[in-house]
């Protein structure tokens, strides 16, 4: 099974993703954390990212389809995976297809604008291995440090409230489409997100099943 998550910058796909990934044994394979390891290891294609990253844009397609293809290319994505930030245009999503990847669910995961902003200023991330935390909704158990390796958990660049907002604009404008590009094609399944993720992810799990 090939699903997709679609939704708002720190709308929670990412935790949606990561519980489905644990129910199915499917990768969850997140585009963003890709470009973000990229960027820490200088590669080429971090070097290329990093100024669009930091100013909220999108990371231009051939660098991030690049990245992809490397990844799901992977024996752990042979049966299926979960695309975590990408496609993020429609121009991206008929490259997938042209790729000859083939999508089996889309779920989109819908929060208001002003919830998503009070969100993200609370979200945290993990220097080192990228896990992401909440001051409100999952905090680390000891302040600063990853309860997985122990790095050290920041407030990303583009969780900063002026950053957010660009990137709420560029959502709008160029991945909003994808919506109704997937609802065409009979794929979407609409999750209205809930205050807290435990409800989500039920409403998130019945949709898969549907």
């Amino acid at each position: 099974m090939n699903l997709i998550f679609l939704g708002a910058p720190g709308a929670g796909k990412g935790t949606q993703a990561e519980n489905v990934s644990e129910k199915y044994n499917l990768p969850a394979v997140s585009t963003g954390n890709m470009l973000r390891e990229a960027v820490k290891n200088g590669t080429e294609a971090g070097l290329k990212a990093k100024s669009y990253m930091d100013a909220g844009d999108l990371v231009p397609d051939e660098v991030v389809i690049g990245i992809l293809k490397d990844r799901i290319a992977l024996d752990d994505a042979k049966k299926g995976f979960i695309l975590d930030g990408f496609p993020r245009t429609v121009e991206q999503a008929e490259a997938l297809e042209r790729m000859g990847v083939t999508i089996d669910k889309v779920v989109n995961i819908h929060v208001s604008d002003q919830r998503i902003i009070d969100r993200m200023s609370g979200r945290r991330v993990c220097a080192d291995c990228g896990a992401s935390y909440h001051i409100e909704y999952k905090p680390t158990s000891a302040e600063g440090v990853c309860d997985l390796c122990k790095g050290s958990v920041v407030l990303r660049d583009d969780d900063k409230p002026e950053t957010v907002l660009a990137r709420l604009k560029t959502y709008h404008e160029k991945t909003a489409p994808l919506i109704e590009f997937y609802e065409s094609r009979g794929k979407l399944r609409t999750v209205e997100g809930q205050i807290e993720i435990n409800d989500t992810t039920r409403l998130t799990f019945e949709a898969l099943e549907k």
